[in-house]
């Protein structure tokens, strides 16, 4: 173990073969060949075998072995070999679904995984955490999660939370000073930080020590269990549906196996259509093809820039009823640009400033030396103010690096949420300054002075309304403000939050940062839905609103509101008022989780983004969390459900609307299921009532299980989404899935498809007896089942939504007439499944019933949906 604590800075440069300008690329591939990357081992995933055997551990695959094996013993080798090879296809089916939907969770992982700020080759970069190697210089500011295991360079107020090694929840303070004792506790090694830990204030440049495995939190990886995976709600939901119907079916198939034994069949024929009748009726595909559609949905919507960490949630997408949005960044293109600068009692447009006036050369210096912004080519890194005040510094010569350079900063008071501040010290020509940025109203405070052509003067009450006035023509434009301000002193000093007083007041920058083009259009759609947009930010309320209103979140009868309006309201008052509130600016972290907790008392499903730290616990609190992907803290990240890769508002609208897609589409792949299974059913209870002959044998309802309760289920799960899912206001997420009206649609489906079955029956058994009439029920059963997936595609008949638009449904039918042909037409299999060779002659009679539930229930639909216009 090496001890990093006991070495100075210098010595740990050295012992790691590395500098300030970090790793150069021509070491990088060498370094990843010794180190490899930095990531815990995963949980070892169990081998395809395992995955396939355990496939077999259903209470009635067992049953179903049970019965091939007796078959076996009387030599009955025709139903044994079918039943071994109806549940070795299905357990194959299990295992390749498993895999599949278990990549495309893995894709999703590597999409969402953090990146870190580190400087190679003497230029800052962000890199997938994952690529971070030992010797890297990594830069860590508030709100990061600390990525790999390190030893402090250089130190700017640093407070890390190491409770996930710790279990202290209080932060510790860091510093860069030697540590002499040996074998210390993590908690005292102050000039260290650690893997999974969080900054939550300051700043810091580290030397990174040990990645992956070799991490602290890599240590404690070994100990630790492989987590298990959770089931989702619905497949919670599904499970507690299914097993009630597994006791339901098999009491049923009891009463059936005792009424096939009174009425002279043997008891292993009977027992062994029992349990084929039981096997076919319990849909056991149904959590598997849940985990398979939501997998597949999630990863259409990462390829459409929303990356969804939790399963569960795309249930809870497709029923919010509130999206509360913060502005920069997400409604707006988070490209801020300086649009007016206010100086010395001057309004100027950027492009029209000189730097031969004192004042005006000072302020643009100022913006830029008074920020961590850096830009790399085009590509600009940190806040985007701070981004634009380092492009107006470059638009008059002064280049960022050459700046610090020449001004190097002496000390600085990090900004925070709470002060909305931040303080640099220079050594301006010869005057020790300490440079103060921030919000305007804050910054007049603690200003005693004014700066003007002719040197300063104390601050009088008509200059602070004039710029008031100001801040205010400039908000009442939708721009954003930040106010700058000096202090001069006599000799260099470190400087602290108390040195915030007594200012100089330098002047205002202004900058815009306009809406996204499609932000109007997804607010539009928003309202179409049923879904509230609101806008929840720390900007100043005209500020805000001026945006809210050129997008349409905010109309005539829109209230915008602050946090101080929030704070003295109780929570009875916030939830009377909170529809009618379309904008909430100057909130505070404890606001935002009140608003989102308004909203859901009146029974709404909120989603709630954000970016920062102090997000995370309304992130938490609302039924979607949405944090963003460019900007976003590991923090809000960790706390969210969703992350938007492109920080887009539009993105979530899309997100919301494949949502209610996916549910649709899962919902529709159980009525299929359910459907059919009931059909089969109805067929039976129908058969043995009357005491007529079995419709089926036990081969025919095995098999008809393995053709139809995966490929077409599953191809239901692939409808393409309707463009009009907006159009309908969103689901109550207090709605059961098998509801009264969805159960309804399941018997009237199922019976219509029963009825087809026993037409068939019955001509069968008029024509050729009872083995043809068992042919003719099999086959229609089965090819109407599979013809059946148009049906269930949509609650609209499929001239409406496209014959043709599902590839998907079309290849599971052709797929499964191929197989049924082979099995109706072919002697080997005819002999097998105890298929009528007659079956032939009839093809025509099997072929038209099989499409009558289809005429019939599209019938249904189109004068059901007719009526509901």
């Amino acid at each position: 173990m090496n001890n990093y604590y006991n070495l100075s800075t210098e010595e740990v440069l050295k012992k790691l073969t590395t500098g300030m300008e970090g790793i150069p690329d021509k070491e990088i591939d060498r370094l990843r060949t010794k180190y490899g990357f930095n990531e815990l081992k995963a949980e070892n995933k169990a081998g395809f075998f395992k995955v396939f055997f355990s496939q077999f551990k259903d209470f009635l695959v067992i049953i179903l072995l049970i019965a091939g094996v007796i078959s076996l013993f009387l030599k009955d080798y025709e139903s044994a070999t079918v039943i071994f090879a109806v549940t070795i296809l299905n357990s194959i089916l299990g295992t390749v679904q498993h895999f599949k939907a278990e990549k495309s969770l893995d894709s999703l992982k590597t999409l969402s995984s953090p990146v870190a700020k580190v400087i190679r080759n003497n230029e800052k970069l962000e890199i997938p955490s994952r690529e971070v190697l030992v010797g890297d210089i990594l830069l860590l500011e508030a709100g990061d999660f600390v990525s790999a295991d390190g030893r402090i360079l250089e130190n700017y107020s640093l407070q890390v939370n190491e409770s996930s090694l710790t279990g202290e929840s209080e932060s510790v303070l860091k510093d860069t000073d030697v540590i002499k004792d040996t074998d210390i506790a993590i908690g005292d090694r102050k000039n260290m930080v650690f893997t999974g830990s969080l900054i939550t204030y300051g700043r810091a440049v580290v030397a990174v020590t040990d990645i992956g495995m070799s991490t602290e939190l890599g240590r404690i990886a070994h100990l630790m269990e492989s987590a298990q995976s959770k089931q989702t709600p619905l497949q919670v939901s599904l499970d507690k549906f299914g097993k009630k119907l597994a006791v339901a079916i098999l009491f049923l198939c009891g009463l059936i196996f005792a009424a096939t034994v009174f009425r002279g069949y043997s008891l292993i024929d009977s027992f062994m259509f029992a349990i084929a009748l039981a096997v076919a009726a319990i849909p056991e595909a149904l959590s598997s093809i849940v985990t398979i559609v939501l997998a597949i949905g999630t990863q259409k919507m990462a390829s459409e820039n929303a990356i969804v960490r939790k399963l569960h949630s795309v249930e809870s997408l497709g029923s919010v009823s509130v999206i509360c949005s913060d502005k920069t960044g997400t409604l707006t293109q988070n490209k801020m640009v300086a649009e007016k600068v206010f100086v010395d009692s001057k309004v100027l447009e950027p492009g029209g400033l000189s730097m031969e006036d004192k004042l005006q050369r000072t302020i643009v210096k100022m913006s830029a030396l008074a920020s961590d912004a850096t830009i790399t080519g085009d590509k600009g890194v940190g806040d985007p103010t701070e981004i634009a005040f380092i492009k107006l510094a470059n638009n008059y010569g002064f280049e960022e690096e050459d700046l610090r350079k020449e001004y190097p900063r002496l000390s600085e008071v990090p900004f925070d949420s709470d002060r909305k501040l931040m303080s640099t010290f220079h050594n301006i020509e010869g005057q020790y300054l300490m440079f103060t940025k921030g919000a305007p109203d804050i910054i007049l405070e603690r200003v005693s002075s004014f700066a003007e052509e002719n040197g300063e003067r104390p601050v009088s009450k008509s200059d602070i309304e004039m710029i008031e006035k100001i801040n205010r023509d400039f908000s009442n434009e939708g721009l954003r403000v930040l106010a700058f301000a000096f202090k001069k002193f006599d000799s260099q000093v470190s400087i602290s939050t108390n040195d915030e007083k007594d200012l100089t007041f330098m002047g205002l920058i202004a900058m815009i940062d306009p809406p996204r083009e499609e932000s109007k259009l997804a607010v539009a759609d928003c309202i179409k839905a049923g879904i509230k947009p609101v806008m929840i930010t720390g900007d100043h309320k005209i500020t805000a609103s001026a945006i809210a209103r050129q997008i349409g979140i905010m109309n005539e009868n829109g209230r915008a509101v602050e946090g101080t309006d929030v704070e003295k309201m109780t929570d009875e008052e916030l939830r009377n008022n909170v529809e009618n509130i379309s904008v909430y600016a100057r909130v505070s972290p404890e606001h935002k989780i009140r608003i989102v907790k308004a909203w859901q008392d009146k029974g709404n499903v909120v989603a709630m983004t954000g970016d920062g730290v102090n997000d995370a616990p309304a992130l938490k609190q609302a039924d979607i969390g949405v944090a963003m992907g460019k900007v976003g803290t590991e923090v809000a990240k960790d706390a969210a459900s969703m992350i938007l890769v492109d920080d887009n508002f539009a993105t979530i609208v899309k997100a919301v609307s494949n949502g209610r897609s996916i549910y649709t589409n899962i919902k529709n792949s159980i009525k299929f299921l359910l459907s059919g299974n009931t059909a089969g059913i109805l067929a039976v209870l129908y058969t043995s009532i009357l005491a007529l002959p079995l419709p089926f044998t036990a081969m025919h309802l095995l098999f008809i299980n393995l053709l139809t309760d995966s490929m077409p289920a599953i191809a239901l799960g692939l409808e393409p989404y309707r463009k009009d899912v907006l159009k309908s206001k969103p689901r109550d997420i207090n709605e059961p899935l098998l509801s009264k009206g969805f159960l309804f649609h399941v018997l009237f489906e199922g019976a219509v498809i029963a009825a087809s079955t026993l037409a068939a029956f019955y001509y069968g058994l008029n024509k050729g007896g009872a083995t043809l009439a068992s042919t003719m029920a099999f086959a229609v059963l089965a090819l109407s089942r599979m013809i059946h997936g148009f049906n269930c595609r949509s609650k609209y008949p499929i001239y409406r939504i496209g014959i043709f638009s599902n590839k998907f449904i079309w290849g599971a039918l052709f797929i499964g007439v191929i197989l049924l042909g082979l099995v109706l037409f072919v002697p080997l299999f005819q002999s097998l499944f105890t298929i009528n060779p007659d079956v032939l002659k009839n093809l025509g009679v099997i072929v038209i019933l099989s499409l009558v539930p289809l005429v019939v229930i599209q019938i249904y639909k189109a004068i059901r949906t007719s009526i509901e216009k």
